[in-house]
């Protein structure tokens, strides 16, 4: 081959090859576009399902948006405290024994000096009536010392028998007139053991438990674990009344005679009249509250010792009608409010979310604050909300 040859073989083989330029791209490169596509998209969905899921919560306390009562939010005080009878007694034996007999259960209602309960009482009532034999001997003792005394002195007034001789005839009937007194105090005692094993009602009332069954021992103060001391716990319903604990700082408030409104726990819709009976004179230093006895005007028998209750200590009298200022409104708990750029907030609970809601608020009552916009009744909102909380931010209730 001559050089000319080889020269242009060189450059042919230079030539760039551009026959290539119009072919259609390759499946790869259309993955590789679709990919830049989706990858975007694929990075959004990992951070909402992926990244917000392992996010730690924050913990938080809540609390529940609720209507106020006309008469709660004209109440200058507002406490709690339980249904508790005045007049209420563990009815016990002061006699140790096996119960044989009870007669009532709970919820009956008994009169006074109605027998409750009975212990078995054989040896005693052996014991009443040796007592009663004990004391008809002595009368006869007494009756024939009497009558030998009295023959004596008129022997003694003809001569025929002497001065000692009647000395013990004298003796002797004093001392049977002190064997009968002995005898009837022996049967009065027998007869008070007895007493012991009935038990009966002290005063008129209803039965709120029974304490021991038939054939267990009742022992005075329930020394042994076996043994139960009261048979029966007895109330008078008609001395039931609500002790409150008042704060302190807020007893200034209380009068006496004052009208107030009772609210039962158990009976949300009903409103019981009453009125403020009496302040008990000392303090719980540890709780520093002052316990205040509230009476029903009316009672029901509807209520019952031991129910928890809510008063509210009006300002008014309690016949005067509702007016605009005593109508209901809506209220949450003054810790649930904060400020965010100079504007009243609240933080709900949406999911697991809080979000942030602007509130319009009105007068602080007690312990929460009146909301006027911006909430509904039963939204769950947060209590002390951090100060960065926002919008968005997970959250979960504690317990």
């Amino acid at each position: 081959m001559s050089d000319s040859n080889a020269r242009n073989a060189d450059l042919n083989g230079l030539t760039i090859d551009r026959s290539g330029k119009n072919k259609p791209p390759g499946r790869w490169k259309r993955w590789f576009h679709l990919l830049w596509i989706l990858l975007p998209i694929a990075i959004y969905f990992f951070y909402q399902t992926g990244l917000q899921k392992i996010t730690p919560a924050l913990s938080v306390r809540t609390a529940t948006v609720y209507m106020l009562t006309g008469t709660e939010s004209a109440s200058e005080l507002v406490a709690t405290g339980y249904v508790v009878a005045q007049i209420k007694a563990a009815v016990a034996s002061k006699a140790t024994g096996r119960l044989k007999v009870l007669n009532v259960e709970e919820g009956d209602v008994v009169e006074k000096d109605q027998v409750l309960a009975e212990l078995f009482n054989e040896d005693i009532k052996a014991r009443l009536d040796i007592a009663r034999a004990n004391l008809r001997i002595s009368q006869a003792d007494s009756v024939a010392a009497y009558l030998n005394y009295e023959r004596q002195k008129k022997l003694l007034a003809s001569g025929h028998t002497t001065v000692e001789i009647l000395e013990v005839a004298t003796a002797t009937y004093e001392k049977a007139k002190a064997s009968v007194e002995a005898m009837k105090a022996s049967l009065k005692a027998a007869k008070v053991d007895l007493d012991y094993t009935i038990i009966s009602a002290p005063f008129d009332g209803t039965v709120l438990s029974k304490n021991a069954d038939v054939g267990e021992m009742v022992t005075p103060f329930a020394s042994s674990a076996s043994s139960k001391g009261a048979v029966v716990t007895l109330a008078d319903m008609s001395s039931l009344e609500v002790e409150a604990d008042v704060s302190e700082s807020n007893i200034q408030k209380v009068k006496i005679n004052a009208p107030c409104e009772i609210i039962l726990d158990a009976y949300q819709t009903v409103k019981y009249s009453g009125f403020v009976k009496k302040i008990v004179p000392t303090a719980d230093r540890a709780r520093a509250t002052i316990q205040v006895k509230i009476a029903f005007d009316n009672l029901d028998n509807r209520i019952f010792p031991e129910m928890s209750a809510r008063v509210n200590f009006l300002p008014i009298s309690a016949e005067q009608s509702e007016t605009e200022e005593f109508k209901p409104v809506m209220v949450v708990e003054h810790a649930a409010i904060t400020s965010r750029d100079n504007q009243k907030v609240v933080f709900a609970v949406e999911g697991d979310y809080s979000k942030m809601i602007p509130v319009t608020i009105g007068r602080r009552l007690a312990d929460v604050t009146e909301i006027l916009s911006g909430l509904t009744v039963g939204q769950k909102v947060i209590l002390s909300p951090p100060g960065g909380m926002k919008t968005g931010d997970k959250v979960e209730i504690s317990q």
